[in-house]
Formats: structure tokens, C-alpha cells, sequence
């Protein structure tokens, strides 16, 4: 039997982040070592109570840190047409047994590693504030990260602007902190994740599982694609939830390797991931870019995580 995968879960619930999480718990791959909160979706204080609410329904006993209150530039950006007022509207969850760490999100991913005696993978699924500022801040940790698999970008076009997908808007800086490192990277950005669509049969589907996770999860989709049926969306795109996917089931996937750059300044294409898709830089690539997906994998993923948790209650 392969070891597990050890990983460090970085977001900011966001039901598609809760969605990813609950993947990340049901995979007999991975380990979930801590869980850490950024500003993006929603305010700090409204993401760490979301993460801590969802790690208390889902049973994931790790240490968990806040981020910090805004990116490495700038002020916060929230986005509450899309994940409401509290950042994780829909269903009522479990008030948080977990106690946030006397230290920040950063200090507990660089401890996470330093303790660890195999190199970690990290997911980031909202704003890469605290990746960036671990690597500015801890780059001897380096060795110690396995790799990134991360949602955000998008090279084909944006979601927040023309140009540019909101996890990437939020902190242009610190994603591009993140591209420069060095580090294997997976980015799993709208190019994939719009087509990670889970349609309102597919809500049926999980809600039929008839098990506590399930039923949030099912009303979490709900309220997912009220917003995105008013753009049009056949279905609720869980965009964070294929980060995980590429850890732990990457057939389903269509990879290429791409040089991304990240555009800080512009008028017009601030956020923007720029691949060279023709090679016009001369670099290496340093992304591998989910470009497909194959939905239906995606579904019965998604749907044997949620049934997991009925198994572990009986």
C-alpha cells in the first residue's frame, strides 16, 4: 500500500473550498497535517470561523492558524454575491471545536514542515497570501514542500475581471512569489474548473446519501448555483474541489505544462496568468495547467467522498 500523501490544506470557505476540504478528508491518500485560513471570499474572521466550522463537521483533527488580515499589497477584495455575507451561506453547520493556534497561518505551515520528516504538499485553494509569504519568509523550507496544487488563474481568461480569476486578483504579489519559486506546481484554474460542473441531478445524487456531510454538502451546492445559474452555469462549478482531485485522482485529468506569469501592474490585466503557449519566453515551464476534465469522474469522485462519511458514522 502506498503512504499517504501528506498535505497542508490552505483556503478561505468558500463552498467550494468546504467542498475541496471534504474531498481532502474521505481520500485514503492523503493526511491532512494543518489547515489554514487567508482573506479572500470573505474577511479573515469570517474564513477562519468557516474553516474551523467545516473541520468540526468533517472530523479533521489537525492544528489550524489564522492568515493574515489583508494580502502582501493592497486591501482585502470579498466576494459576497457569490458565497454571501458569512462567506458559507446555505445550511447551518456545528459551532468550531477547534481552537485557532496562538501563531499564524505562515508560522504553523513553516512548523508543519519543519517537523515533518518527508516533504508536504500544499493546497491552496483561495488567495496565495500565505504561500507567498511563507516562501519570502522561510525559503530553507523549500525542500520541504512536495509541490503545490493550487486553485486559481485561468490562461484562457478571467472571472473577477476580463483578465484576471479572483484568487489570483486578490494577490497578484504573492502568486507571483509563488510561480517564481521554483516549486512543482499544479494549477487547476477556471480553463478546468468551469467545466467542473456538478449539475442539480448530481445535488440529487449526494443528497441521497442520506448521511449528515452529505446533506450540507447538497445545500451547499444549492446555494452555490443560485449564483451561478444567474450567469447562466448549467450546474455549480466546484473549482477548488480539483485541486484535491489532481492529488488523488489525476486521470480524469488533461495536463499541460506551460512558463504562467503573473501580471501585478496593467490597467487592464492586474491578476492575469500569462502562459506562453508558444514558447515566445525561451523558459521552461514551471505549471502544470489542468486544461479538461472528465466530468463524470469528477461526479462519482465527489460522490464516494461524500458517501465516506456515512461509512465512517456506521
Amino acid at each position: 500500500m502506498n503512504p499517504k500523501i501528506p498535505i497542508i490544506l490552505d483556503g478561505d470557505p468558500g463552498h467550494d473550498d468546504a467542498i475541496a476540504w471534504m474531498l481532502a478528508k474521505a481520500s485514503p491518500q492523503l493526511e491532512i497535517r494543518a489547515c489554514t485560513s487567508v482573506c479572500g471570499n470573505q474577511t479573515i474572521e469570517k474564513t477562519s470561523y468557516n474553516a474551523r466550522r467545516v473541520m468540526t463537521l468533517l472530523g479533521i483533527d489537525a492544528p489550524f492558524a489564522m492568515g493574515r488580515s489583508n494580502p502582501l499589497v493592497g486591501q482585502p477584495m470579498v466576494a459576497p454575491t457569490v458565497h454571501g455575507e458569512s462567506g458559507l451561506d446555505g445550511p447551518a453547520l456545528p459551532e468550531p471545536k477547534i481552537e485557532p493556534q496562538p501563531i499564524s497561518a505562515v508560522e504553523l505551515i513553516a512548523r508543519t514542515l519543519t517537523e515533518s520528516t518527508e516533504p508536504v504538499t500544499l493546497v491552496p485553494t483561495g488567495p496565495l497570501t500565505n504561500i507567498g509569504a511563507l516562501l519570502l519568509l522561510y525559503p530553507e523550507l523549500k525542500r520541504k514542500i512536495a509541490g503545490i496544487s493550487l486553485m486559481g488563474g485561468g490562461v484562457a481568461h478571467g472571472n473577477w475581471t476580463p483578465a484576471a480569476e479572483f484568487n489570483i486578483l486578490v494577490d497578484p504579489e504573492a502568486a507571483d512569489v509563488v510561480f517564481k519559486s521554483g516549486l512543482p506546481i499544479t494549477m487547476a484554474g477556471l480553463d478546468v474548473t468551469n467545466k467542473a460542473l456538478v449539475f442539480p441531478e448530481d445535488f440529487e445524487r449526494i443528497r441521497a446519501l442520506n448521511n449528515p456531510v452529505a446533506a450540507v454538502v447538497a445545500e451547499w451546492l444549492d446555494f452555490f448555483y443560485g449564483f451561478h445559474r444567474s450567469l447562466g452555469y448549467p450546474g455549480a462549478p466546484v473549482h477548488d474541489a480539483v485541486a484535491v482531485a489532481a492529488l488523488v485522482r489525476p486521470e480524469i485529468l488533461t495536463i499541460k505544462e506551460y512558463y504562467v506569469q503573473i501580471e501585478t501592474k496593467g490597467e487592464f490585466c492586474r491578476g492575469a496568468t500569462v502562459a506562453d503557449h508558444w514558447g515566445f519566453t525561451g523558459k521552461a515551464p514551471n505549471a502544470r495547467v489542468i486544461l479538461g476534465i472528465n466530468r463524470e469522474g469528477f461526479i462519482d469522485l465527489l460522490a464516494e467522498a461524500a458517501a465516506w462519511y456515512g461509512r465512517e458514522e456506521a
